[in-house]
């Protein structure tokens, strides 16, 4: 699930000794039992979500076709902050000279980067950002940063509300978890640019989990029984809401659209139960990743801030999509495949 950095960062040079190889074992859960100047580490959010599960799968397919193998680490959910940190700092305790990180808040993962800021070692922040004012506070750098433009995706969304509404209505939005940089950007994005003749009577949290969102689908349709459509901060949540419509015998006539790009998503726009789908690729992501830690441990110069493809897929487009995944259907922008050779 992506987000938009910090602003204001320059282009960072990391340096490090030498060109190096990589090792990293591509499971879950692994670690390195060897050290050396050449290991890579990945922490992302949780492997109990699609979205993390096609990260994963980036990060070990750019390894392999790289030459090279990381050792990727998750929390135990993506609520699991402490967790998480738990297990960035135990890899920064072994000799790996560059992580991807995937943050589950901006600032959970921040002691844990200022240690490795102290010995010099490249910083790849994926997807979440990292909290800009707290990075600065405890010192901790970040060499480049990789994901969607929330924002961005957010408007996407509304515009493509708007063509399915063009007659107007009534929204609901739901978001992950409270006060979720991501969602929340998403959120924000969605409401700022949503045509003028809909309105948004309801904004609910549904921690990013299906069966929650099925709930306050149901409950939200309850309330408002002229309810028009629902647009959701990510897809997991997305088909809770289809099936929450599908069980009032509404499919087709309430509206849904969601954020992420999971492939079991765009079946569901093929079928109908969603709308649309503002479609990231957490595989390019992860993917981007791995070239960045590459080329960081090569001492390249790094682009501050690069935007991940999004697409939006609808039944106009989704075999298209269906056929690509996980990589997009329409070519996309990778400054660090250059960089990493």
């Amino acid at each position: 699930m992506s987000h938009s950095i910090s602003k204001g960062r320059g282009a960072v040079l990391v340096a490090t000794a030498g060109v190096m190889a990589l090792t990293l074992g591509a499971c879950s859960g692994s670690t390195s039992s060897s050290g050396g100047s050449g290991q890579f580490a990945a922490v992302v959010k949780g492997l109990d979500n699609p979205f993390f599960q096609s990260m994963e799968s980036g990060i070990n397919d750019q390894a392999s076709d790289s030459g090279v193998e990381v050792t990727v680490q998750a929390a135990t959910s993506i609520t699991d902050t402490t967790g998480q940190a738990d297990k960035l700092n135990g890899l920064a305790g072994q000799n790996f000279s560059c992580f991807i990180v995937n943050p589950i808040t901006g600032t959970n993962l921040v002691q844990g980067i200022a240690s490795l800021s102290a010995k010099n070692i490249p910083i790849v922040n994926i997807d979440s950002p990292i909290d800009a004012d707290a990075a600065t506070a405890a010192n901790a750098k970040i060499a480049t940063y990789i994901g969607t433009d929330n924002n961005d995706a957010g408007a996407q969304a509304a515009a493509e509300m708007g063509r399915l509404l063009p007659g107007g209505g009534t929204v609901a939005l739901i978001g992950g978890t409270s006060g979720d940089v991501t969602s929340a950007a998403r959120l924000d994005g969605f409401t700022a640019a949503v045509p003028p003749n809909i309105t948004i009577v309801a904004t609910v949290a549904a921690d990013w989990e299906r069966q929650m969102a099925l709930t306050r689908a149901t409950d939200l349709m309850t309330a408002n029984p002229t309810l028009s459509a629902f647009f959701v901060a990510n897809d997991d949540m997305g088909l809770g809401v289809a099936q929450a419509i599908a069980n009032k015998g509404m499919t087709g006539k309430i509206k849904v659209i969601s954020v992420d790009g999971n492939k079991e998503a765009f079946e569901a726009v093929k079928t109908g139960g969603i709308d649309a789908v503002v479609a990231q690729f957490p595989y390019v992501i992860g993917a981007m990743g791995v070239e960045a830690c590459k080329a960081a441990a090569a001492g390249k110069e790094l682009p501050a801030n690069v935007k991940a493809p999004v697409q939006v897929v609808t039944k106009a487009n989704v075999d298209d999509a269906l056929a690509s995944a996980p990589k997009p259907a329409a070519p996309y922008d990778d400054p660090f495949a250059e960089l990493a050779k």
